[in-house]
Order: C-alpha cells, then structure tokens, then sequence
C-alpha cells in the first residue's frame, strides 16, 4: 500500500505539472448529449475487451484486429477529456488506459497458461495501473471523484473482468455471458460517475 500512495503522489504531482489549463474556446453541449457520448465511450471498453477475451481464449485469428480496436477506444476515452483537462492530462489518461489493456494481456496469457506466479505478479501490476488511473481521476476532480471511490470504481472493475475472463478461459459459457452483464453495469455506473463528476466541475460548458 506505501508504494501504490507513493506512486499515486507522484502521479498527481505529474498531471499537475504538465496539464495545461482548459481550451480557451469553450463550446456548449447537452448535459444528455454528453452522458450518453461517454457511456458509448465506456461501453466500447468493456464490449471489446469481452470479444478480446472470448477470441484469447479461443485462439481465434482476429484476436491482434480486436485488440487494436480495443486500444484505439482508449485514445478515444483520452480525447474526450481533452476539452476539459487539457491534452497533456488526456494523453496521460490515454497511456495509463492503455497500460491497464496490456497488462490485462499479461494476466490473460499466464492465467491459461496455468503459472500461478507469472499470474499473480501480473494481477499485482495490473491493480497497481488500476490505483495509478484512480489517483489520475482523483487529482483531476477531487470534489466529485474522490479517491476512495475511483479506487474503488476500479476494484470493482478488474474483479468483475478477472471473473469474466477466468469463466471464459474454464469454458463455462453461461458464467461467462452473465459475468459480461455484470462487468457493463458497473462501467455504466462508472460512466454516470465521471460524466456528472465533469458537469458539475464545469457547468458552464454544458446546457441542461
């Protein structure tokens, strides 16, 4: 825990430094308008990881396709907060949700290959990138994304994606399907969380 703090304080000294202020060009958009972009956002994430998962385990040949669609959506993720943190903040968000989908290669490929250190080593990188993308989020918005819950946010999301993924590696189908259903409720909630987290940060950027 003293190293995850250590690396999250450096982190937010990091954003802080190198984070530019806000575009002065402010453009207007629906408060509904703007939800619904990010949930589309968020939804992609978990949508492609699940067909990177379902093609990983069964070797399927458009596993390197899916997974550069599945990288480009975190681009996508880090330009949507680009108007409002900056582009610097934006492509930091870009490279640690890019980190977060590499590592999860990681942790994929020892899970089947049944190496339980290899495994657990990758899980534990994994969690630090997640406490690593919860601390950007906390630094970023502190009032309204505070960092007991984007850590827990995040918790919640390698745990429901471990279970997805383990289901799917063991064959057990119907785990697996109803583990996805469980994996994009929590990313729409987490969805609802950040885009009210931007309104209410900047309300004059949107209207009601």
């Amino acid at each position: 825990m003293k190293i995850l703090a250590a690396v999250a304080i450096g982190l937010a000294l990091a954003v802080t430094a190198s984070a530019p202020a806000a575009p002065a060009h402010r453009s207007t958009i629906s408060q509904q308008a703007f939800g619904r972009s990010m949930d589309k956002l968020w939804e992609e994430h978990v949508a492609w990881t699940r067909m990177a998962i379902v093609s990983f385990a069964g070797g399927l040949p458009d596993l390197q396709s899916t997974e550069t669609r599945l990288l480009r959506n975190q681009v996508d993720i880090g330009n949507a907060v680009k108007p409002f943190y900056g582009a610097a903040a934006g492509d930091q968000l870009t490279r640690l949700l890019r980190t977060h989908i590499l590592q999860a290669v990681v942790v994929l490929k020892a899970a089947k290959a049944g190496d339980t250190p290899k495994l657990n080593a990758a899980l534990e990188a994994w969690h630090a990138n997640a406490h690593q993308i919860a601390a950007f989020l906390a630094h970023a918005n502190p009032q309204h994304w505070p960092l007991a819950a984007t850590a827990m946010m995040m918790d919640d999301h390698l745990k429901l994606t471990t279970q997805e993924a383990v289901d799917e590696l063991h064959g057990r189908w119907a785990a697996s399907v109803a583990d996805y259903d469980k994996v994009e409720n929590e990313i729409l909630g987490m969805s609802s969380t950040l885009s009210r987290g931007i309104i209410a940060q900047f309300p004059n950027r949107f209207a009601a």
